[in-house]
């Protein structure tokens, strides 16, 4: 799907100035704790699958939405893995920066075949968690927090 609808619209008035967006990661596992990657077609690496929510939509549906689209798996959000401030801007090659407040969801697989489903992705597929391939470090720990079974991960606070 690439970019929505709703952000070329606030783009069309706000240029590429800095945006703070809301972003969802899914960590997608299937029966056999193999792990759903996609190969992103912006970049080429290797990584987890997520997306910007709607407005109104619930992370947990975009979720389990992005997953479909992108790799037309079906899924269920069973939790919450982590909510993290991204603290580095990402700016893409049009020259849009943004900033992502990801909330990742820890999933499991229902149905459907892991295929590339839209033009966001070069390839995908299910990996054993300890053969994965290169990945960034921001998809590492996702998958880390995922496989544990502690509460919710943020970032703690400082007191001073």
């Amino acid at each position: 799907m690439g970019t929505p609808d709703f952000i070329r619209e606030i783009r069309a008035t706000a240029g590429h100035q800095l945006l703070l967006l809301p972003g969802v990661s899914a960590i997608v596992f299937d029966d056999d704790g193999r792990v759903l990657l996609g190969r992103r077609a912006d970049t080429g690496g290797w990584s987890i699958i997520g997306g910007i929510p709607e407005p109104g939509e619930q992370p947990a549906v975009t979720a389990v939405r992005e997953v479909y689209e992108e790799t037309a798996v079906r899924c269920v959000a069973e939790r919450v893995v982590l909510v993290q401030a991204l603290m580095k801007p990402v700016t893409y090659p049009n020259g849009d920066e943004c900033q992502f407040m990801d909330i990742t969801f820890r999933c499991r697989a229902v149905g459907g075949e892991a295929r590339v489903n839209d033009d966001e992705s070069l390839d995908v597929g299910w990996f054993a968690v300890d053969a994965l391939p290169a990945l960034q470090e921001f998809a590492l720990f996702r998958i880390k927090q995922a496989l544990t079974d502690e509460p919710t991960w943020f970032e703690p606070t400082t007191s001073k």
